[in-house]
């Protein structure tokens, strides 16, 4: 997403974030003051980055044991794209990483969920967003324990 651009409509201007689509020449105009209109919410910002860092180190998930089961709710989770959801799983598939590895699928969804933290705040300078994707890197990076 790019930055706000002015555009006039019936002599009245109006900010809209200019977004534009991977591998396309399309792009999308989205009004500033409603984004929730267009089915988008506001990026985050520095103010969130505490609670985003507190919800990747603390946060607790009950995801299911059976496979199909936390399959299915790991992907409601990844498709949502809610960043604290998302820091929420992220925490917890990191708890079950360190203690006895992830299996494959989980694996995949462990890394899926970093790489859209990371997008979330990489556009943001501040110390916070830095913070943040130390910890993503080391995460991904951490092995389990052994027995």
């Amino acid at each position: 997403m790019r930055g706000t651009c002015l555009q006039p409509i019936l002599g009245q201007s109006h900010a809209y974030y200019q977004v534009e689509f991977a591998n396309t020449t399309s792009k999308a105009f989205v009004p500033v003051a409603a984004p929730d209109i267009a089915g988008m919410r506001a990026a985050l910002t520095a103010r969130d980055m505490p609670a985003l860092l507190d919800s990747l180190k603390t946060s607790r998930l009950n995801l299911p044991r059976q496979w199909a089961a936390r399959h299915r709710r790991v992907t409601e989770i990844l498709v949502s794209g809610n960043p604290f959801e998302l820091a929420i799983l992220t925490c917890e598939l990191r708890r079950w990483n360190v203690e006895r590895g992830l299996p494959d699928l989980d694996r995949q969804a462990f890394r899926r969920a970093i790489k859209l933290l990371e997008q979330e705040v990489s556009g943001l300078q501040d110390q916070g967003a830095q913070d943040v994707q130390n910890l993503l890197v080391h995460a991904w990076n951490e092995t389990p324990q052994s027995t």
